[in-house]
């Protein structure tokens, strides 16, 4: 499988980003394992977690770090792997942190959880909206000089706090963030669009949008409140059930039909041919689902079907 490289880093991955939120969750141990060696087995190099995943669970999270971690260990791969996990989310024990003593202690735990000495790319999960940017870029710094940590990326913070950040950098010589891991999808594309997209050209961010099936709802399965008990996470689509979404899916129906595969696989392609898109992220609980995921990323949508599918989401 092709690759591409993470804007101002020397990493190299594959354009699915794997989501790891459901191991721990919707998928034991077992087979997790089963999914993330399917994912290698195909090409797959990217993976993404949480120091908190899945905190929703058990309280405190870290189970899909420690799931990730004896995958890695067991199979003897790490080197060949692209891990990112985050710090900053909210727990049953603590809320939104990003100071320096988090940071530090977090780290820590994660690189433990997931047996080994670095995480390629350590995100920023959620701002606290109080610790000073040059506090939680200090603290990088640091980890990144230990060698803890290759590069660091951002996620749940504020346009105004970004670009703080990349002020704050700039005058420090503190790291500065290289990807952006926004919520962004074919039904959830005005925040993104309007608010951030600016911000990823003028700071040449590669983006990695989270959601990007719309808690599933862009895959087709979900066309009324009844068809919410098809998974633990059906009622997460409730919201787009409305004139929108079914013209969404309408347009997601005609591709779909048109190129002789799933909804779920256009929806992909079409946030895959999207300008500074490097890969979205998803998650796979069956084998047929982590087909789709690489099925996408063969998928070339012509300017008929992206146009129909921008007209719809519009």
């Amino acid at each position: 499988m092709s690759k591409v490289k993470i804007n101002n880093t020397d990493l190299k991955i594959t354009r699915i980003n794997l989501g790891g939120n459901v191991f721990g969750w919707t998928l034991d141990e077992t087979r997790s394992f089963e999914i993330l060696d399917k994912f290698i087995e195909k090409g797959g190099n990217f993976i993404d977690t949480a120091d908190t995943y899945p905190w929703w669970v058990n309280g405190t999270g870290g189970l899909s770090e420690t799931i990730i971690g004896k995958w890695m260990k067991s199979r003897g791969n790490r080197q060949d792997l692209v891990v990112a996990t985050k710090v900053g989310s909210e727990t049953k024990e603590h809320t939104f942190d990003i100071s320096r003593k988090h940071i530090l202690q977090s780290v820590d735990e994660s690189l433990q959880r997931l047996q080994t000495d670095y995480i390629d790319l350590y995100y920023t999960h959620f701002d606290d909206e109080k610790t000073p940017v040059e506090e939680t870029l200090s603290a990088y710094d640091e980890i990144i000089k230990a060698g803890k940590v290759r590069y660091i990326a951002t996620s749940n913070v504020s346009p105004k706090r970004l670009t703080a950040s990349f002020e704050a950098a700039e005058k420090n010589n503190f790291p500065k963030y290289v990807a952006l891991q926004p919520h962004y999808n074919l039904i959830e594309r005005v925040k993104y669009e309007n608010d951030y997209l600016p911000l990823v050209e003028k700071y040449n961010l590669s983006v990695f949008p989270y959601w990007s099936l719309a808690a599933g709802f862009l895959t087709g399965k979900y066309r009324s409140e009844a068809d919410f008990n098809k998974s633990v996470r059906g009622a997460g689509a409730k919201k787009y059930l409305n004139e929108k979404g079914f013209a969404i899916l309408d347009a997601l129906d005609k591709v779909s039909a048109k190129h002789g595969t799933s909804q779920a696989a256009v929806a992909l392609a079409w946030l895959l041919a999207q300008p500074h898109i490097g890969a979205p992220i998803a998650s796979a609980t069956n084998q047929n689902q982590l087909e789709t995921l690489f099925v996408a990323t063969k998928l070339n949508l012509d300017k008929e079907d992206l146009d129909l599918l921008d007209k719809a989401s519009k």
